[in-house]
């Protein structure tokens, strides 16, 4: 007998594009592409989002269901998560589902808006998780402090925090390659010592200063300036 989580999986795949499958699984190498549907992330969302408001007990239980078969099932998770209204409740729905994010496009796909509502408290709890030894929880906190720590709320103590983190993962490293991009776009001033005085890795150090000069916000002498600061292998 088909189950309501079997029936939901079934759902999933009545969407499924197999050439954006293909095109998508070349970007995410690290995922099994037999674990890939195949969904467009607006067309996921949407699901997400009136999933959401129609059928709350198969929420609950595709929620409660960890850890996920496919890819798209792990990002409609992230998803839902986005679409809770409660603080409290996306806060410990996203903590509990951190450790079973498994590539950077699941990681980067959801930020809940509850979160730019509660800097303070936020902010506490990516104190802990930049701290954690799962690379997507790492990278996760980044990200955060990358879209909602760079404006109104930035404080200089976390390009700090950022240049702290010391990894060997790869997607860790880009991840603070971009804080500091956009750093450099919004906190001009504050971040230009850390590439300065090379307070980044030299990988992370250079792709730092490559995404910042992809960026059609920093003026051409700026960007002239940067390029002279790249570590030379």
């Amino acid at each position: 007998m088909q189950t309501p989580l079997d029936s939901l999986q079934a759902r999933l795949f009545a969407m499924q594009d197999s050439a954006y499958k293909d095109f998508n699984k070349k970007l995410i190498p690290t995922v099994d592409e037999k674990t890939m549907i195949g969904i467009r992330t607006p067309v996921l969302k949407q699901f997400a989002k009136t999933l959401f408001k129609t059928e709350p007990d198969l929420v609950t239980a595709f929620l409660g269901a960890l850890p996920h078969q496919y890819f798209e099932e792990n990002n409609l998770h992230a998803f839902l998560i986005e679409n809770i209204k409660d603080f409290d409740t996306a806060l410990a729905e996203t903590e509990r589902f951190l450790p079973f994010i498994d590539n950077w496009a699941t990681c980067d796909s959801f930020a809940p808006p509850l979160f730019k509502k509660y800097p303070d408290k936020m902010y506490q709890k990516i104190l802990e998780w930049i701290r954690s030894s799962h690379t997507y929880t790492v990278r996760y906190a980044i990200g955060l402090l990358l879209s909602n720590y760079l404006d109104s709320q930035f404080t200089p103590a976390a390009l700090e925090l950022v240049a702290g983190v010391h990894s060997e993962e790869y997607y860790v490293n880009m991840m603070i390659a971009w804080y500091f991009s956009f750093a450099l776009i919004k906190q001009y001033d504050a971040a230009i010592p850390y590439i300065i005085d090379r307070k980044l890795a030299p990988f992370t150090h250079n792709k730092t200063i490559q995404k910042a000069i992809e960026s059609r916000r920093i003026p051409a002498a700026t960007k002239d300036y940067l390029r002279a600061l790249k570590i030379q292998s």
